[in-house]
């Protein structure tokens, strides 16, 4: 995203179609496209519009030198010829391509969908609108009101519902965005829970990609694509040169006895996902205790319930899947003023997170001691995966306060385990050997109790 000028066009290009003419009206200055072959995720490409309108040939033209490499890779996985080009009719479209053969409706695991909300009805409409084009056979929605203000919600949801599934509505007494999760959990009635914001709209095939996700690799938790829904301001822009929600267009495999891919694994939880497209294995996450009632968005620690939980599922041996066809898009916000209070927000979780995790771990400490250096060279490198998208005209402001963020975190965190100490949750306080790369000591899960009351690490 370095070097873009809003507004940029986002949106889909299916290579299976005929391609569409970009900027009719000249309006963009580049489209950012994720390109799909048989509805799966190929890669994103930026193509550059200069407020000029672009023709379906120009567009294969640009395209093809970009995702040729990996249509050819997807089309040998398929066992199918791989295209020798790109023409403005796109690629010839299967009846049945073989990656979405041998699939049945029948089987698939009951999944329980998750969305928190607080005052923000409209938005959260539009979330279930997208929820309703699923091609998901087996699911259910429970909307957790997380100390509303209004009564807006409860109304709009409240009588006949024009949701094609069972949509149930839970209010949370106390505000916070993991109370408001703890208390969704006690009405969940699937296998899979699945975690989703109200700020976001999912893909069609999101459920269907992180139930394979999970029947394919016996995985306790799984994350997906993150992607913007606009880029029609220069703040939006920010927030993917910030480090955006996405992780890359290969599924990733994340367990305690792996070959530690970077020096500060795991405990840069952040590059496993993001909490508005994450998903458990039901009963290990209410057998764990749920998540930290202290963190999350809406209490004083601002975030980092998601980080811990995925930090948990490695520590306790678990394995964590990020599965890129597990797509949705995510309004980002359109103001500067609202990456201010994000960018802080952003470091005070992070420090919540450490924070929250060495509580209920303390053994955990050395570990993390042991990995101050290629912490703070994460952190403040610029040539860093953290920092690697951010160019020379980067607010340096947002930077100093995500900073000030992190510093404040612990201290957050404090004021929050404070204020919602009525709150009941545990998880295992032993930790594992994590100072090398080979097999760790087994660990036993956490037990515990959810409440049924109730940022990021990149």
């Amino acid at each position: 995203m370095k070097g873009l000028v809003a507004p940029v066009m986002a949106g889909d290009l299916p290579l299976d179609s005929p391609l569409p003419r970009l900027n009719h009206h000249g309006r963009y200055t580049a489209a950012r496209l994720l390109v799909r072959l048989h509805n799966r995720p190929m890669g994103e490409i930026v193509v550059p519009l200069a407020q000029r309108p672009v023709t379906p040939g120009q567009l294969a033209e640009h395209v093809w030198p970009q995702i040729g490499d990996r249509v050819a890779k997807h089309c040998a996985e398929d066992g199918i010829p791989p295209p020798a080009r790109l023409t403005a009719a796109g690629l010839v479209r299967l009846a049945e391509p073989p990656c979405t053969a041998g699939r049945p409706a029948a089987g698939r695991p009951a999944i329980t969908v998750i969305i928190a909300t607080r005052d923000r009805t409209g938005s959260l409409l539009r979330c279930l609108t997208s929820l309703s084009r699923l091609d998901y056979p087996a699911f259910d929605v429970v909307v957790a009101d997380s100390a509303p203000r209004t009564e807006t919600t409860a109304r709009a949801l409240a009588g006949e519902q024009p949701w094609p599934y069972p949509l149930r509505y839970v209010r949370a007494a106390r505000p916070g965005l993991a109370v408001a999760h703890n208390t969704a959990l006690a009405q969940v009635t699937g296998e899979i829970v699945a975690i989703t914001d109200d700020d976001v709209e999912v893909d069609p095939g999101w459920l269907a990609a992180l139930a394979d996700a999970f029947t394919e690799s016996e995985a306790t938790c799984v994350t997906g694509l993150i992607l913007p829904a606009e880029l029609e301001t220069q703040a939006q822009l920010l927030v993917e040169q910030a480090g955006g929600y996405g992780r890359g267009f290969n599924r990733r495999t994340f367990r305690r006895d792996m070959d530690f891919p970077s020096p500060l694994f795991p405990f840069t939880a952040g590059r496993f996902g993001s909490g508005a497209n994450m998903a458990f294995r039901a009963g290990w996450l209410a057998g764990s205790g749920g998540f930290d009632p202290a963190t999350g968005a809406g209490t004083p620690a601002r975030g980092g319930d998601d980080l811990a939980a995925f930090l948990r599922v490695i520590t306790d041996g678990g394995t964590l899947v990020y599965e890129p066809a597990a797509v949705l898009r995510h309004w980002h916000r359109r103001g500067y003023e609202g990456m201010r209070r994000l960018a802080f927000g952003y470091g005070v979780g992070l420090g919540a997170y450490l924070s929250s995790s060495l509580c209920t771990r303390p053994g955990l400490l050395g570990p993390m001691l042991r990995r101050a250096v290629p912490a703070a060279r994460h952190l403040l490198g610029a040539g860093s995966v953290r920092n690697e998208n951010r160019d020379d005209r980067f607010p340096r402001e947002l930077v100093w306060r995500e900073r000030a963020g992190f510093v404040a975190g612990p201290f957050a965190y404090a004021a929050s385990r404070r204020r919602y100490r009525d709150f009941r949750h545990t998880g295992s306080g032993a930790a594992p050997a994590l100072a090398g790369t080979g097999t760790a000591p087994g660990t036993a899960p956490g037990t515990g109790e959810h409440s049924v009351a109730a940022g990021e690490a990149r």
